[in-house]
């Protein structure tokens, strides 16, 4: 089995507690250094854009009940380059970069490519770039960047467009950073039929919109979509940077989407720690025949998994008393965690996101371990989880890597 580690820097309060943008980041890099002392595989950071503060003031807030930052690291690429500089074994990760929004999928493959060229430029440098990316979550950072509907239509049919769209970056993304040089007549074009949506009364809406717009007289079983980009003959420069140090990770559980990328380039999945474990069989057993024949032979531990750890192993508490005291702290966290999304506190959602979390002393979560994962799996442990207590957790990282992980390796072999 192998861990990577997760960081959300999460500028939000807990309890009375809300560290300064500075004392943020500085927790990071000392829990990154440990991470790496520790031998954890990939420091996978959440990447955010804009204040979600602000956006509660807008006309559709996404997320009005939040307080401060969803995140406060807007650029991976400068994180990572800060992150090697301060360590010698880990990898970084994205989680997740938007390439639709801040430039989209050409801006956003041009800066990998000098980020790669200036990462590599040391023959010696191996630790890969894990580049995790989809379309983001909130939608007010792509209206910002002016992903929007461009007519009725479109405004009509949105949900189901940022899925094309994502699927049209997708494709620039890659073939510009395999080399290519390529222009938007050769990108399909995609269009909408009622697969693409949830219920007849959606695409009927659709429909009718078409109908007014384009003067049909009938409605139309199939819609169009224009190209979001649009562009001639480019191609990326710097052209010679080491591409074996970047493994594009796709952030969507759409399988269609999954397989689409994997026509260009081996892609990955990122996982939620909320995804059903038949969803996630069905994807090993799926990306077995499709994964990009380039990247070998498709491994479960390309599915990282994130998962919450509620860990607790203070001095001075009986095991009895760390376990009970570990699950105080994880109701604790993720009943502030729903209130903040959606305004409430929803026991059967804090319940629910237990169960998918490691919660307890650490002969209960090395039991967990051992018996919700396949000892191929590769866990991606978020600690910091509302969590501004920088020294806990550490220890809590320290106490995983030096109680559970023996334990789990007991557990699997005497499980196998």
């Amino acid at each position: 089995m192998q861990y990577d580690v997760f960081f959300s820097i999460c500028h939000t309060p807990v309890g009375d507690v809300l560290p300064s943008e500075a004392e943020m980041f500085r927790n990071f890099f000392e829990q990154v250094e440990l991470a790496d002392e520790l031998g954890f595989g990939t420091a996978w950071v959440a990447e955010s854009h804009l204040s979600s503060e602000v956006q509660k003031t807008n006309r559709n807030p996404v997320i009005p009940h939040w307080k401060g930052e969803v995140g406060l690291n807007t650029d991976i690429l400068q994180l990572a380059t800060r992150v090697f500089a301060r360590t010698k074994r880990i990898e970084v990760g994205s989680a997740i970069c938007n390439i639709v929004c801040m430039g989209g999928p050409i801006a956003h493959a041009e800066r990998l490519a000098t980020f790669l060229t200036l990462h590599g430029n040391d023959p010696n440098e191996r630790r890969k770039l894990n580049y995790g990316f989809a379309s983001g979550r909130f939608e007010f950072m792509n209206l910002a960047s002016g992903v929007a509907p461009r007519d009725a239509v479109e405004e009509a049919a949105w949900p189901a467009i940022k899925g094309m769209t994502l699927k049209e970056a997708t494709e620039i993304f890659l073939r510009l950073l395999d080399g290519q040089t390529i222009n938007s007549d050769v990108i399909p074009t995609s269009s909408m039929t009622r697969a693409n949506f949830r219920s007849d009364e959606d695409w009927e809406r659709v429909q009718k919109a078409a109908m007014q717009r384009d003067g049909l007289a009938q409605a139309p079983a199939e819609i169009p979509l224009a190209k979001r980009w649009v562009f001639e003959n480019i191609k990326l420069v710097p052209k010679e940077f080491r591409r074996e140090l970047i493994q594009p990770v796709i952030g969507s559980h759409d399988p269609a989407l999954q397989d689409y990328a994997n026509q260009f380039a081996p892609v990955q999945v990122f996982n939620l720690s909320i995804t059903s474990p038949e969803k996630i069989e069905a994807t090993h057993a799926r990306l077995a025949k499709l994964y990009h024949s380039d990247g070998g032979p498709w491994q479960r531990s390309m599915m990282p998994r994130t998962v919450f750890v509620f860990l607790n192993h203070e001095e001075g508490l009986t095991a009895q008393e760390r376990s009970n005291a570990a699950k105080a702290e994880a109701d604790m966290a993720l009943g502030e965690y729903w209130k903040a999304l959606e305004g409430t506190i929803d026991p059967q959602k804090v319940a629910g996101a237990a169960n998918n979390a490691l919660v307890g002393n650490a002969e209960e979560i090395a039991q967990q371990v051992a018996e919700r994962f396949h000892p191929e799996d590769r866990l991606m442990l978020w600690f910091d989880f509302f969590n501004h207590d920088s020294a806990r957790v550490m220890r809590n990282m320290r106490a995983f890597t030096e109680q559970v992980q023996p334990m789990v390796e007991a557990n699997l072999e005497a499980m196998s």
